[in-house]
């Protein structure tokens, strides 16, 4: 097979069959703009492998340059899954990821080949690796109640609210990302358990993983930061923006609510300039990484590689690794 995955299947949550595998499946993740992806195609070069993206944008066709997703010439020179197999509107979540991406995994090994999971959504990689517990029912009336106060006091309110009683859910989390927030809050007032202790009473796994994380100083991860954005801005981004919002889509949606997306939004609406559009794209962008950094801290069996490593020595370090 060449190239990234081509086929298109309906995504649904399924429990995978668990398959003993003999050695852990290799995982690159890190802040955005350490290179992941540059490891990730070496390692399934050198393995004879297939690239697992762990991304909750790249998989949806519209988003390609505010995303950063793989560029054709690198999704030709391995098999890539989970990249440009919804539309945007289409549900994507960790829960149903960590479900699909097992059966990949399934069927990658039984094709001889080697599952090389790459990305830094850090939700989305602790569902695979970790797996999520049994989801809590939502309640329309709770969510309904907590809605209206996130309306009338504003999410900064209701982020400190939840600081109080949920500290790891609330440090690990965006505050303008309002579903997130209301999520936390309503299990935890359906039944008095932060999200956060959920998250450790997990489903039986169904792989084990060797997880590498890619790190960088703090000023060096973010001057890449700064370059990548500049990088997006030339390669059309306001463009690809323009064209997304021609689509009419609901602007709810929680990936046109990402870093990358909403800011041209919001300057294509007139709410602001260019130069103001530039700095909040930079500044949200650190501040993810940031986040991600905090996220993954807390896993103290993962191991850390300087990402300013040269490509050849810190695929010598993985293969290294059990």
């Amino acid at each position: 097979m060449e190239g990234r995955w081509h086929g298109v299947r309906k995504l649904t949550q399924v429990t995978p069959p668990i398959r003993p595998v003999t050695s852990p499946i290799h995982v690159i993740t890190g802040p955005t703009a350490t290179g992941k992806t540059a490891l990730g195609l070496r390692l399934a070069q050198a393995l004879g492998g297939e690239i697992v993206s762990v991304d909750s944008r790249q998989i949806y066709r519209e988003l390609t340059i505010g995303s950063a997703k793989p560029s054709a010439d690198e999704l030709a020179q391995a098999p890539h899954h989970f990249i440009d197999e919804l539309n945007l509107g289409e549900p994507y979540s960790a829960g149903l990821f960590a479900s699909q991406a097992s059966l990949r995994i399934n069927e990658i090994f039984e094709r001889g080949h080697v599952p090389i999971v790459v990305g830094g959504a850090t939700l989305y990689l602790h569902a695979l690796v970790h797996g999520l517990s049994p989801t809590v029912p939502s309640d329309p009336a709770v969510r309904a109640d907590i809605e209206k106060r996130l309306e009338k006091l504003g999410k900064e309110a209701l982020h400190k609210e939840l600081a109080k009683i949920d500290p790891p859910s609330a440090s690990s989390m965006d505050p303008t990302k309002t579903s997130r927030l209301v999520r936390a809050l309503e299990v935890y007032e359906l039944t008095g358990t932060p999200l956060s202790e959920f998250h450790g009473r997990s489903l039986p796994l169904s792989h084990k993983f060797s997880v590498t994380v890619l790190t960088l100083e703090r000023p060096t991860l973010y001057e890449r930061i700064e370059q990548r954005v500049d990088g997006m801005l030339k390669l059309g981004l306001i463009e690809e923006n323009r064209r997304i919002r021609d689509l009419n889509l609901d602007p709810s949606l929680s990936a046109l609510k990402s870093i990358g997306y909403q800011e041209p939004m919001a300057y294509l609406d007139g709410l602001y300039n260019r130069d103001r559009m530039v700095e909040l794209i930079k500044r949200n962008s650190r501040r993810y990484a940031k986040r991600q950094l905090t996220w993954l801290r807390r896993y103290k069996a993962y191991r850390r590689i300087c990402a300013q490593t040269p490509v050849d020595e810190l695929l010598e370090n993985v293969l290294r690794l059990p």
